[in-house]
C-alpha cells in the first residue's frame, strides 16, 4: 500500500503562488509516476501534472503549461507542484496521485487532497 500525504493549499490572491507538496509513505516506487489532478466545484476531477518517478519526464495539461511546474525529490519520496501565476479559476482540491503502471493519466492511490483557493 501506499499513502500519499498533500499540503501546501491555502488561500492566495490572483497572480500569486502556491507550492503543494505531496509526500508518499509505505510502498516505495521505482518506476511509474506521480502526478497531480484537481477538482473544482461541481466538476470532475481532472488531470493537472505528472512525472516519471525514473527519467523525470513531465505531462502538463495545456491549461497550466507555462504557469506551474511538477518536481519530485527521490530522497524524501515527495512530489512538487509550483503554482505561478494562479487564476480563480485554479480553486479546487488538488489531489496527489501514484502508479506503478504505465499510464502518466491515470493513478491508483491517492492522498485526501488540499485546497487551494484563488481570489480575484
Amino acid at each position: 500500500q501506499v499513502q500519499l500525504q498533500e499540503s501546501g493549499g491555502g488561500l492566495v490572491q490572483a497572480g500569486g503562488s502556491l507550492r503543494l507538496s505531496c509526500a508518499a509513505s509505505g510502498r516505495t516506487f521505482s518506476s511509474g509516476f506521480m502526478g497531480w489532478f484537481r477538482q473544482a466545484p461541481g466538476k470532475e476531477r481532472e488531470f493537472v501534472a505528472s512525472i516519471r518517478w525514473v527519467t523525470r519526464r513531465t505531462w502538463y495539461a495545456d491549461f497550466v503549461k507555462g504557469r506551474f511546474t511538477i518536481s519530485r525529490d527521490n530522497a524524501k519520496n515527495t512530489v512538487y507542484l509550483q503554482m505561478n501565476s494562479l487564476k480563480p479559476e485554479d480553486t479546487a482540491v488538488y489531489y496527489c496521485g501514484a502508479t506503478s503502471n504505465e499510464s502518466p493519466y491515470a493513478m491508483d492511490y491517492w492522498g485526501t487532497g488540499t485546497l487551494v483557493t484563488v481570489s480575484s
